[in-house]
């Protein structure tokens, strides 16, 4: 019996009893009870009546693989070689990178309900209550080298973007990997997106792109984090995580078509359309230096233009850290 198993038994919305749920699950009250506790360890609220037993405090959409597969066109449909939905991973990204060590992970999507070891930029852990976010990565081999991905990390933003602005999401991209809900208080981090490739400067290569976006985040997780954080349901209650899924993948998969052909500058105009510090003062942190200018647009590689004085300076990625000030 897994959690999954468990909320799928109980997401009809009504009460059952821990007899009930034994029964149907094939162990003991004792081990329903065990997970039942779990559940609430997860910040997966419950209702508990005595005589009527438990119920969820509020509906939990699972992932179905399936469900999602159906949603895409005939135009990204072809090119997903494989779906995965596991319940419990280290890491999406890891996931996949095992899947190329073994020959495979080309045109292959993971996604996961939860993960111990997620990772932000610079290492960073990723927050990610259970079942409430998109634990999201997909694999791709390029024959061209790693010189032609550069801004493949920004498309990937705009793709985002473009989703969450189809379902009514009002956002930003920070470059050069942040996506952000954009709300009358100002900017929250909404989803992080990391890219690991391992192969040739000049010939193939192997890309793993790693998303986490926040679709529902209880309180709990918000004060848990150090900077201002949004999810999806804030503006859009009643989303759906499948078809955000789906859509997502689909997006994904187009983009990924044509990128080496393309090469960022398709994606640029939209890129800075949608950013976040432009023609803002930024503080530019690199390792223990750190300097201030004004944001510009990214370039056709994704490069971030910052103007201190009559000088520009062009940011290429790796460990910069770019922050808005007021």
């Amino acid at each position: 019996m897994t959690i999954g198993d468990l909320i799928r038994l109980m997401s009809d919305g009504d009460f059952h009893s821990g007899e009930q749920l034994g029964e149907r699950l094939g162990v003991s009250r004792t081990a329903v009870w065990k997970q039942l506790k779990k559940l609430e360890a997860l910040g997966i609220p419950l209702e508990a009546v005595k005589g009527l037993g438990y119920r969820l405090g509020e509906p939990v959409e699972l992932l179905e693989g399936a469900g999602i597969v159906s949603r895409l066109d005939s135009q990204s449909r072809p090119a997903l070689n494989r779906l995965f939905v596991e319940e419990a991973l280290d890491s999406t990204n890891a996931f996949l990178r095992e899947r190329f060590a073994q020959g495979a992970g080309h045109g292959e999507v993971c996604l996961a309900e939860s993960q111990a070891a997620g990772r932000g930029r610079r290492g960073r852990h990723w927050v990610s209550p259970w079942g409430r976010s998109l634990l999201l990565s997909l694999g791709w081999r390029f024959e061209n080298g790693v010189a032609a991905l550069e801004g493949l990390s920004l498309a990937v933003g705009v793709v985002l973007a473009e989703v969450l602005e189809h379902e009514g999401v009002r956002v930003a991209l920070k470059w050069p990997n942040d996506v952000l809900l954009v709300t009358d208080e100002g900017h929250q981090k909404l989803a992080g997106i990391l890219l690991e490739v391992q192969g040739d400067l000049e010939g193939p290569c192997e890309v793993v792109i790693g998303i986490g976006l926040n679709v529902f985040l209880p309180p709990a997780m918000r004060e848990a984090v150090d900077q201002p954080v949004g999810a999806v349901a804030d503006q859009v209650p009643g989303v759906s995580r499948n078809a955000l899924a789906a859509a997502l993948i689909g997006g994904l998969l187009e983009l990924m078509q044509g990128f080496e052909a393309r090469g960022f500058a398709a994606w640029q105009a939209a890129w800075n359309a949608r950013h976040a510090h432009a023609d803002r003062e930024v503080e530019v942190v690199q390792g223990n230096q750190s300097y201030r200018g004004v944001a510009r647009g990214v370039d056709e590689a994704g490069h971030l233009e910052v103007r201190c004085g009559d000088e520009s300076r062009w940011l290429a990625g790796g460990e910069i850290s770019v922050r808005g000030r007021p």
